[in-house]
């Protein structure tokens, strides 16, 4: 059941990121939105952790699920972006 929950509450961190920074150029579809979700989790602990805000074994939570994948959508924005 825990991947099932991770899978949930990464699709709906992932659709609440890209809502919240909307572009043309963002990777779309229910399994790329779910990827940004876990993933923007995993970047929020690993800089939680590194910067003291959380303990060893803590994660970030829903919100930071949020804010890891805005970042992410904002570096894809800036690698991706149109030259020109």
């Amino acid at each position: 059941m825990t991947i099932i929950w991770t899978i949930i509450i990464g699709f709906i961190a992932g659709v609440i990121a890209k809502f919240l920074h909307p572009g043309d150029n963002e990777p779309s579809g229910f399994i790329l939105t779910t990827i940004l979700g876990i993933v923007g989790a995993l970047v929020a602990t690993w800089l939680g952790q590194a910067v003291g805000w959380y303990g060893p074994g803590e994660g970030a939570g829903f919100i930071g699920a949020i804010v890891g994948a805005i970042v992410l959508l904002v570096i894809w924005g800036a690698v991706t972006r149109k030259r020109g």
